[in-house]
């Protein structure tokens, strides 16, 4: 098994290690230590030696940060998380509801002007630094660490992590790495730049066609890189883990610990993206020019080449068989004779059985009834919990293949579902049809189309408190920036963007939903007398079916029952003969028109 379903943080140690930290703070003379969630390549997950802020306070979100006061210690998290935080963290901790709540206005409500707030500058981007440092004017002070306080508590750290490091194939990625060297290298030329600082790791495996195991559920190795404007690059990565590879003689390794001096040496325009770089980097580039602007590989990685689709496609269709062998043998089970732990099991055994499977791409979400409303629930031995018919479970997973990440979440009935649920997954549904059937005018963004995910609900007092769209890598993380089907997203979309389609509704303490696929846009086809040029739509990668038993057929429009029939017919098309017979037959089932 990928996953495991021990509790990876204790929240009964919160209260000793909390009074450590106010120690080493009394210590540096500080009235304030911020902890993020973050590490020093500023990536959605992190390794086991950088999870400071689950060491600390027992919360494992993948988002959010502790500011320790004297007084108080306030966890920020956003809607994903405020079920999950109050059953994670001891009572000296206080959850504040972020971004509703800024860090800013919360420390000037609870610390004095003048009062000293440290925190470790390769954990801060400079962007967030530079806007605190702005909002705390007259204020609170920040104050820049060279040590990391929670590091100097921490006993039993684990190791940096030093997995293999592979070649990833040109013929999946589209472009060998010397064309994409040459690509980016060519944007800081035209800029007039002598180099850009890339801090993300998936930017640099990206760019140098590399992957690695560093990160649980994410094919990368962790390391920084100079990009120089001649093509050259610099990368920091233990060299004895790359010696391997085909050797290519303008890409130098150095080890990781010499990065700081290769900033130092730098001269004259250096190029770093304010909202990934750690201070730390700022503050070293002492001999530079710094300019700030988007990491160059940012974009080019989210434009998926022709070959990354097609490699992608062909995973997503086998993730979908999986999928499909799954939900066929759940339907065949008595829920009563199930936990959500075997149900986690069962859908990863599905997965591991096409013999492609690297990894999961994150932990699967597998929530029944009240977890389900646990938006990033994660089961443990101590909160699995027994199936039971009637209610209602959010499967939220994904498969890391060479060719393709997949990520799918389905909402399924455990015997006959109640009335508000099923009016509550059709509305859902609706907004995730809505989003599938959209052609818009090319320059528009998330923060243009996102509503008509959240229509349905409006309409009805209801809303979700996450965003309805993540972008997705190929063979890379499941969530990449920079575009987002969201409302704080003002990326324009472009061709071969690959992004997820996941509108949801979750009551706590009862039930949640969620349904997702992965889309990709494309270039519309033209229409009799189209007048507007260069429209695009969202093409569909994720064929698996949606569970009928949940919706309400009378609340749906034709075309919304047109969509749906059409899409339950395109996949029996694409996956049932990839089917054991069971399946097959049970595809044809649950795929009937509607």
């Amino acid at each position: 098994m990928f996953q495991t379903f021990e509790e990876t943080a204790d929240p009964t140690k919160g209260p000793e290690r909390l009074a450590a930290l106010r120690a080493e703070m009394a210590t540096e003379g500080l009235q304030g230590y911020l902890v993020p969630r973050a590490d020093a390549h500023q990536g959605e997950y992190v390794a086991d030696c950088d999870a400071r802020l689950a060491w600390l306070t027992g919360f494992t979100g993948s988002a959010g940060f502790c500011a320790v006061l004297p007084g108080i210690a306030g966890v920020f998290v956003d809607g994903r998380y405020r079920v999950q935080v109050k059953a994670q963290t001891a009572d000296v901790y206080t959850p504040v509801d972020w971004p509703e709540v800024r860090l800013a206005g919360w420390l000037k409500d609870h610390a004095k002007a003048g009062d000293r707030i440290g925190f470790d500058p390769w954990l801060h981007t400079v962007a967030e630094i530079a806007g605190l440092e702005k909002a705390l004017a007259n204020g609170p002070q920040m104050v820049t660490l060279d040590e990391n306080l929670v590091d100097r508590i921490w006993e039993g750290r684990p190791a940096r992590p030093a997995e293999p490091v592979e070649d990833y194939p040109a013929e999946l990625a589209g472009l060998t790495s010397g064309e994409k060297r040459a690509l980016c290298a060519g944007m800081l030329a035209e800029a007039g730049e002598g180099a850009a600082v890339l801090t993300l790791p998936d930017s640099i495996n990206w760019l140098l066609n590399i992957r690695g195991a560093d990160i649980p559920r994410n094919p990368i190795a962790q390391c920084f890189a100079i990009l120089h404007a001649d093509g050259r690059v610099d990368l920091f990565l233990d060299p004895a883990r790359v010696a391997h590879l085909g050797p290519d003689p303008a890409i130098t390794s150095h080890p990781r610990d010499a990065f700081a001096e290769a900033l130092a040496a730098l001269t004259g325009k250096v190029r770093i993206d304010p909202a990934s770089c750690p201070q730390a980097v700022k503050l070293a580039l002492t001999g530079a020019e710094v300019t700030e602007g988007q990491d160059p590989c940012l974009m080019p990685k989210a434009k998926k080449t022709p070959a990354e689709i097609a490699a992608t496609t062909e995973a997503h269709l086998r993730d979908g068989a999986a999928m499909c062998e799954f939900l066929s043998w759940l339907d065949a089970q008595d829920p009563g004779t199930l936990t959500e732990i075997d149900v986690v099991t069962a859908l990863e055994g599905c997965r591991r059985a096409t013999n492609a499977l690297r990894d999961i791409s994150f932990d699967t979400i597998c929530g029944s009834g009240p977890n389900g409303a646990i938006m990033h629930y994660r089961v443990t031995e101590k909160t699995n919990r027994q199936l039971n018919s009637g209610e209602i479970m959010v499967v939220d997973s994904g498969g890391q293949y060479i060719d393709g990440t997949t990520d799918i979440t389905r909402t399924v009935a455990l015997g006959a579902p109640g009335e508000e649920e099923r009016v509550n997954f059709t509305r859902v549904l609706q907004g995730m049809i809505g989003i599938s059937r959209l052609r818009w005018p090319k320059g528009l963004s998330g923060r243009e189309l996102e509503m008509i995910a959240r229509l349905p609900l409006w309409q009805a007092g209801l809303d979700f408190a996450h965003g309805t769209g993540h972008g997705v890598g190929v063979y890379l993380s499941v969530h990449e920036g920079p575009v987002r089907l969201s409302r704080a997203s003002e990326v324009p979309f472009e061709p071969g963007m690959i992004l997820s389609n996941e509108p949801g509704f979750y009551k706590e303490g009862a039930y949640g939903i969620r349904i997702e696929n992965l889309v990709v846009v494309q270039p519309a086809p033209e229409l009799p007398g189209q007048m507007i040029e260069g429209m695009m739509v969202f093409d569909t990668l994720t064929w698996v079916p949606i569970d009928r038993r949940l919706i309400v057929a009378e609340m749906l429009t034709p075309a919304e029952r047109d969509w749906l029939n059409a899409y339950h017919a395109k996949v029996c098309d694409k996956i049932e003969p990839r089917l054991s017979e069971t399946a097959r037959l049970w595809l044809r089932e649950v795929c009937a028109p509607l």
